[in-house]
């Protein structure tokens, strides 16, 4: 409890881990604030319901709060107005506010326990940050937001917040690079994934270096694993370096 985990991935598709820890922290009772702003609803319906979830089910009772970027956007930028009377949590796209305040009370709202409230802990995913700079937001803006989030989420709620951001090392998006640096410095755990560097596999889809960030709380080195991967229809396959079961 309390972690900020951040997923990066480079030269290949991360996706795969953001649908693996929303079916984990669903299943184990947690409250979820999905912020999906890559994919729609039933995108990630269809992925959740191959790994035994219904994203259907935990929305009516109350266990998920889902955030569809897509339809927001669209909403926003063809002058549809929200029928609940609230401010949408993407509302810097019209221009009107210049910054991500509305998504933080979004967040908030979604994650503060209620009367009655018997979840397990409380648990925020966005996928993919990396959105909000396409949309116009600045990088000073989401890092604020980040860092609100995680006071919230992981001090206050003893929750842990979950982000994607898109980013490799020689990118010349200066700005989602900046963003990427700041989120590394304020994680406890990253995982990257990139793609093979001598090219496509069939049964090697990519590496996953996986960096436990002790150094946030004391003076020890970081501890990094990187392993092999291959993505199935309902799981992942992980393994050493050289290990598939190809080579073997």
């Amino acid at each position: 409890q309390g972690k900020f985990t951040l997923l990066r991935d480079s030269g290949t598709d991360g996706s795969f881990l953001v649908h693996h820890f929303l079916s984990f922290y669903l299943r184990a009772g947690c409250k979820v604030c999905f912020v999906a702003l890559a994919q729609s609803f039933s995108h990630y319906n269809i992925v959740a319901q191959k790994l035994g979830v219904s994203l259907t089910a935990a929305k009516e009772r109350g266990q998920l709060v889902f955030l569809e970027g897509l339809k927001s956007c669209l909403d926003l930028l063809f002058g549809e107005e929200e029928q609940s009377g609230q401010p949408s949590p993407l509302r810097f796209i019209s221009g009107s506010v210049s910054n991500l305040k509305d998504l933080f009370d979004f967040i908030h709202t979604s994650l503060t326990p209620t009367d009655g409230d018997s979840w397990k802990g409380r648990v925020l995913l966005v996928d993919d940050l990396s959105v909000l700079l396409s949309l116009g937001a600045t990088p000073v803006a989401v890092m604020d937001l980040m860092h609100y989030c995680r006071v919230v989420v992981c001090s206050q709620l003893k929750g842990n917040v979950v982000v994607l951001v898109h980013g490799s090392e020689d990118s010349e998006d200066k700005e989602n690079q900046l963003l990427v640096t700041s989120l590394c410095h304020h994680s406890n755990l990253i995982l990257q994934v990139e793609g093979l560097p001598t090219g496509f596999c069939k049964e090697v889809h990519g590496e996953i270096k996986i960096i436990k960030r002790l150094s946030l709380e004391s003076t020890e080195q970081d501890v990094t694993q990187i392993y092999q991967y291959k993505v199935q229809d309902k799981n992942v396959t992980f393994f050493a370096r050289g290990l598939s079961a190809a080579v073997l």
